[in-house]
């Protein structure tokens, strides 16, 4: 799918809202935006499928516009960024670790900007949703900041906001459309394991 087909096909396309996701006991929930949120799911699905992952949805978060549509966060005028809630279990996975992914699965080193998509709601973020996460997010973001990325790392750590579901189109979108849109940026570098 080009570029134009993806920016056209979801305003030409009904979409309905998504149905909320059920959150286990126990479970946690990690919030990141690292560019076109169809890449960002399918390859958190991916590598962490069976492995701690339980659900994952992409949507907006970050802006001041309540209940945005896909079209006025493409604006680049509702202020919220394209982004991905993964719901997991921190027996299996750790906060640590999926931060550590978001690090190798993009590029950090690019203000408003993964690859050929250009706007603020493709910044690279991580929004957490406790102190302990605050700390954690710091701290990987420090880390990958000096050994990975060479102090060139743009993404902001901040509070999680009001996160709304992108339509249901977007979900899983990779998996319906496998010759779809993927951001280039979006593969997994080879970084050696980060300093304790």
């Amino acid at each position: 799918m080009s570029f134009l087909s993806r920016l056209i096909k979801p305003f030409s396309t009904k979409n309905s809202p998504a149905t909320p996701m059920a959150i286990p006991a126990g479970a946690q929930t990690a919030t990141v935006a690292a560019g076109c949120f169809w890449g960002v799911e399918h390859m958190y699905r991916r590598a962490f499928a069976n492995k701690g992952l339980l659900d994952a949805r992409v949507g907006y978060i970050g802006g001041d516009t309540k209940n945005p549509s896909y079209r006025s966060v493409c604006s680049g005028r509702s202020g919220h960024a394209e982004a991905l809630q993964v719901i997991y279990d921190p027996e299996k996975v750790s906060y640590r670790q999926l931060l550590e992914f978001f690090y190798k699965m993009h590029d950090p080193t690019t203000a408003n900007r993964q690859g050929p998509d250009v706007g603020s709601q493709y910044r690279s973020v991580i929004f957490f949703h406790n102190e302990e996460q605050e700390g954690i997010a710091k701290d990987v973001t420090d880390k990958a900041n000096k050994e990975w990325w060479k102090g060139k790392v743009a993404t902001e750590v901040i509070p999680a906001g009001d996160w709304y579901d992108a339509e249901t189109y977007h979900q899983l979108y990779l998996d319906k459309n496998p010759g779809g849109y993927e951001c280039p940026s979006h593969f997994l570098r080879k970084f050696p394991a980060l300093s304790e």
